[in-house]
C-alpha cells in the first residue's frame, strides 16, 4: 500500500472513530475494539473507515437523516441487535420518539409486518432503557 493511501485510511480511521463514538457512544465503540482479536480488526477497520470515515461525513445528509435511514434500512434487512444500537444513536442525533415511531410505520408498510414488528420491539426496549418516553406515554 502506497504510503498517501496509508495516510488517507488513517485519516479516516481517525474520523469515522470520532463519529462513531459520537453517535453509539464511547462505551459501546471503545468496548468493540477491545475486544477485537486480530481476525475481527480487519471488520472494525473497514467498518470505521468506510461506514463512519467516509459515509457518516459526506456533506450531503445530515446525522439525523442518516439516523433515520439506518432505521428504515435495519428493519428492512431484520436486523435487531443493530436496530437497537441505532435507536440510541438516533436518539444522541436529535430523532424524536415520534420520528422513530413513523419511520419504523413506514418500514413495516415496505418491509412487511414481521420485520416490522421486531423494529417496533427492539426501538421500544431501548427508548424505555433509554427514559425517552415522557409520563404516560409509550
Amino acid at each position: 500500500m502506497s504510503k498517501d493511501v496509508d495516510n488517507e485510511l488513517k485519516g479516516l480511521f481517525q474520523k469515522g472513530l470520532s463519529t462513531r463514538r459520537e453517535v453509539l457512544g464511547p462505551d459501546y465503540v471503545d468496548g468493540s475494539l477491545q475486544k477485537a482479536n486480530d481476525f475481527m480488526m480487519s471488520f472494525q477497520h473497514i467498518t470505521t473507515e468506510w461506514c463512519w470515515g467516509y459515509a457518516w461525513n459526506r456533506p450531503g445528509l445530515e446525522r439525523k437523516i442518516r439516523s433515520m435511514l439506518n432505521l428504515a434500512m435495519l428493519t428492512a434487512l431484520n436486523r435487531p441487535n443493530e436496530l437497537r444500537l441505532h435507536v440510541k444513536g438516533a436518539l444522541r442525533n436529535g430523532v424524536s420518539v415520534d420520528e422513530i415511531r413513523e419511520v419504523l410505520l413506514q418500514a413495516t408498510v415496505y418491509c412487511g409486518i414481521p420485520a416490522g414488528l421486531d423494529a417496533f420491539k427492539s426501538a421500544n426496549q431501548v427508548l424505555e432503557e433509554e427514559g425517552a418516553f415522557e409520563a404516560g406515554q409509550g
